[in-house]
């Protein structure tokens, strides 16, 4: 749980318009009232903690030729960690979160092929020993803007 302003004053800004300059951080820090190394610094910070889990730009794959699905295994509970960490090590997963449902754990997979998202699933699979993992590959693309105010 974040309870400082200032934590929630970087997560809040850093959700939308990051800015694009050579030093973005120290743009951000100075509307922050920090200086770069102190943002840098909370930044890795709630990094290590898992309250971000990452920082970048977020592409639309159809318009650059890669193929997006939306996966949900049925994960045992003894190996939501394993399966959670195994997921979250590819590149193409952007979202990976917990349901309450049978299908317990949901994530997003983007790839430049169907086969190499079928692969990857099967790697997963084979690591983690979860054979359950539906795959329910995009049909038509939404685009939500998905910003949290903390």
């Amino acid at each position: 749980m974040i309870e400082d302003q200032t934590s929630k004053d970087i997560l809040n800004r850093i959700q939308a318009d990051f800015p694009i300059h050579p030093r973005p951080y120290k743009v951000l820090a100075e509307e922050l009232g920090l200086s770069e190394d102190q943002l840098i610094d909370r930044i890795e910070q709630m990094k290590q903690e898992m309250i971000i889990r990452r920082i970048g730009g977020n592409f639309s794959p159809d318009r650059l030729g890669f193929y997006s699905t939306l996966c949900a295994a049925r994960v045992e509970p003894d190996k939501i960690e394993l399966f959670t960490r195994t997921v979250n090590a590819f590149s193409g997963v952007t979202h990976n979160y917990q349901r309450n449902h049978q299908y317990n754990i949901w994530f997003t997979f983007i790839a430049p092929s169907v086969q190499e998202i079928k692969e990857r699933l099967e790697t997963i699979s084979q690591k983690t020993g979860v054979t359950e993992i539906l795959n329910l590959p995009a049909t038509h693309v939404f685009k939500i803007a998905a910003n949290f105010k903390v």
